[in-house]
């Protein structure tokens, strides 16, 4: 079974998680949303004595994917992201791959299942794998995204979530590219108990409420 390991990077505002897969077998790696500290991920890859294959972007704003160029320049691999979120923002990158919605990507033990979640932006992706999932800005534990930054839509996120809901076993473990006081890896299952926007079923009633006027912070969920 495939491993995986959070990593806090931090720098001020901003919080994120990004995070390496890891087969123990093969040592093959994937980084997801790798971000602000270049010697924490460097440093853990190196404890591992990994062998990374690839970096999965969940989407293209900065606080998720600035360390690419300097990854890519260490460890030459490909870097995986929607075709639409290359198409509509125009990102760019060294070994820059394009996927789409089910695609699958397999790496040395490590299997890979694309699935394109616009709501925070037009090409959002999650990456499933048999016992995780990684939702960047889709979905958080306590919350969703903002849908309100070029490409964002609250109609597609609802549509996103509820096509998550449908489709995630309750077990698979659940890293988003942010925290807000929960850890992150809780069970799919829990979300529907601790995060508001599982709990809404009407998409008028959900866009009314993430497009809300006056909210204090886009990231106090409830």
């Amino acid at each position: 079974m495939n491993e995986v390991f959070p990593l806090r990077t931090v720098s001020q505002p901003f919080i994120n998680y990004s995070y390496i897969i890891f087969d123990p077998r093969s040592r093959a790696s994937l980084l997801v949303d790798p971000s602000w500290e270049l010697g924490t991920i460097v440093n853990k890859l190196n404890e591992l004595q990994a062998d990374l294959k690839g970096i999965l972007l969940t989407h293209s704003h900065y606080d998720h994917v600035n360390l690419v160029a300097q990854l890519t320049a260490i460890y030459h691999c490909d870097v995986f992201i929607s075709v639409k979120e290359i198409e509509d923002y125009g990102f760019k990158c060294n070994n820059l791959k394009g996927v789409n919605d089910y695609e699958v990507l397999s790496f040395e033990g490590i299997t890979v299942t694309c699935l394109h979640t616009p709501g925070h932006s037009s090409g959002s992706m999650c990456f499933l794998l048999s016992e995780s999932i990684f939702t960047g800005d889709t979905v958080f534990i306590e919350g969703c995204g903002s849908c309100s930054s070029q490409g964002g839509s609250a109609e597609d996120m609802f549509k996103s979530i509820q096509r998550l809901k449908s489709i995630i076993a309750p077990h698979v473990r659940v890293y988003p590219g942010h925290s807000f006081g929960s850890k992150v890896g809780e069970p799919f299952n829990n979300l529907f108990n601790q995060n508001i926007y599982f709990q809404i079923d009407s998409m008028k009633q959900f866009i009314d409420f993430r497009m809300r006027p006056n909210q204090s912070n886009l990231f106090k969920f409830c």
